[in-house]
C-alpha cells in the first residue's frame, strides 16, 4: 500500500495534488496519481496561467472560443471549466469508494478551485455566488472578507474553502462564516462540506528571512520553526473549535467538521528535509496539498505517524520565543495575505492579455 493510501486510511488525512493542468488528465497523469493514492486537487491563478502559456494543450479550444466571439474573460472560465470537469472525472470513483466510509473521505475528492482574485477582494458578489459548478469548492478572500460569500454558501448547502490564512489565531475567525451558514440551512447538513486552509512553508520563508535580518544567535536559532508549531496550534483550536453543545447541536443534524488544509506544504529552502511539511502535520480531518516532486520525496523517504498532535508544548515555547525576538506573526500572515492575493492577481491579469492577444492574432490570420 503506497504511502498516500496510507495517509488517508490508518491516519485521516488526504492527500491532494497541488496541480492541475489539461495535459494532467488528458494523458492519464492524473489517474495514475488517485491510482497511488491522491484523493483531490486543487490549483490557482498562477498554476492556470503556467498551464496555457507553456503548453499547446488549449490552443484548439481557445482558437474556438475565439472563433465564436468569446472575450477573454469568458474563455477563462471556459479553460478553467473543461480542466475542472475532467478532474472530477478522473476523481470520481474516490467518491464511490467513499460511499462505504464515514467521515472525511466521503468528500474529499472534489478540488477547491479559486476565484478570480479581482472580484474576490472587491465587495460580494459573483465571485462565490456564480460559481459554475456546485460539486466542487470554491476559495474566499481572507477574513474577515470571506465572511459574507462563506456564510451564504453554507447556508445554501454549497461546498466552500475559506482563504490561505498564515496566522494559527485566524482559525476561529475562519471558521465562523461555516458555522453561520450551518445554522442558517434548514436542509441535510451533511451534504455542507468545507475546509480552512493554512499556508505552511511560506511562514517560515518570511518568518526566516526576518530572523536573519536580526541576525543574532538567539533569532537565528529559531530559523525553521515557526510553521509547524503554528500550524499545530491552529489544529488544537479547530478541535476545540468544532466541540462542545453548540457544535453537537449540528453535529446531530449530520453537520460535518471544517477540515484544515495544508497549503504550501513543499520545502522552500534547501537546508530543510524535503518532506518536513508533510512528516510533521500528519493527523485525522485534515488535508495536504502536494506537488509532484513532494508526492515523490514523501513516497521515497516520507515518514508516516500521528504527528499533528505532537510537542504543542514546544509549539507554544516556539511561539513565545519568536515574540520575545521581535516576531509578530499576525504582521506576517497579513504581508503573506496581501503577498498571495496580488500573486495571483498579476497571473489572471497576465493569463487574460495573453488570451487577448491569441485571440487578436488568431482573428488577424
Amino acid at each position: 500500500m503506497s504511502k498516500l493510501h496510507q495517509l488517508h486510511d490508518r491516519y485521516g488525512q488526504s492527500p491532494w495534488l497541488d496541480n492541475l493542468t489539461r495535459g494532467d488528465v488528458t494523458s492519464g497523469r492524473l489517474r495514475r496519481l488517485v491510482a497511488q493514492g491522491i484523493r483531490g486537487v486543487t490549483s490557482n491563478p498562477t498554476i492556470i496561467a503556467k498551464a496555457v502559456s507553456g503548453s499547446a494543450d488549449y490552443d484548439r479550444q481557445l482558437a474556438a472560443l475565439t472563433a465564436a466571439g468569446r472575450d477573454a474573460e469568458a474563455s477563462y472560465w471556459a479553460l478553467v471549466t473543461a480542466d475542472l470537469n475532467g478532474a472530477l472525472a478522473v476523481l470520481r470513483p474516490c467518491t464511490t469508494a467513499a460511499a462505504a466510509t464515514t467521515g472525511s473521505s466521503r468528500w474529499s475528492w472534489p478540488p477547491p478551485w479559486p476565484t478570480t482574485p479581482g472580484p474576490a477582494w472587491r465587495p460580494p458578489g459573483r465571485c462565490t455566488d456564480a460559481w459554475p459548478n456546485p460539486t466542487c469548492w470554491s476559495r474566499s478572500p481572507p477574513p474577515p472578507r470571506a465572511c459574507p460569500p462563506s456564510t451564504r454558501r453554507s447556508a445554501r448547502g454549497c461546498r466552500s474553502t475559506s482563504p490561505c490564512c498564515s496566522a494559527w489565531t485566524a482559525t476561529p475567525r475562519s471558521s465562523t462564516p461555516t458555522w453561520k451558514g450551518l445554522e442558517a440551512h434548514d436542509g441535510d447538513l451533511s451534504r455542507v462540506h468545507s475546509v480552512a486552509s493554512f499556508f505552511v512553508s511560506r511562514v517560515d520563508t518570511e518568518v526566516d528571512r526576518r530572523l536573519e535580518a536580526i541576525g543574532t544567535p538567539q533569532p537565528l536559532a529559531l530559523r525553521g520553526q515557526a510553521a509547524l508549531a503554528q500550524a499545530r496550534l491552529a489544529y488544537r483550536l479547530f478541535r476545540d473549535r468544532f466541540s462542545g453543545p453548540r457544535w453537537q447541536a449540528l453535529a446531530a443534524r449530520g453537520a460535518r467538521v471544517q477540515r484544515p488544509l495544508w497549503a504550501s506544504t513543499s520545502t522552500k529552502n534547501p537546508a530543510y528535509p524535503d518532506t518536513v511539511y508533510v512528516d510533521g502535520l500528519i493527523g485525522p480531518d485534515t488535508i495536504t496539498t502536494l506537488p509532484e516532486p513532494t508526492i515523490a520525496a514523501f513516497e521515497d523517504h516520507g515518514t508516516l505517524a500521528a504527528t499533528i498532535t505532537q510537542g504543542l508544548e514546544d509549539a507554544e515555547a516556539t511561539l513565545e520565543r519568536l515574540a520575545e525576538v521581535g516576531i509578530d506573526l499576525d504582521e506576517v500572515a497579513r504581508v503573506l495575505e496581501a503577498e498571495g492575493v496580488a500573486a495571483f492577481a498579476k497571473s489572471y491579469d497576465g493569463l487574460l492579455s495573453l488570451l487577448q492577444t491569441r485571440a487578436a492574432e488568431a482573428s488577424a490570420s
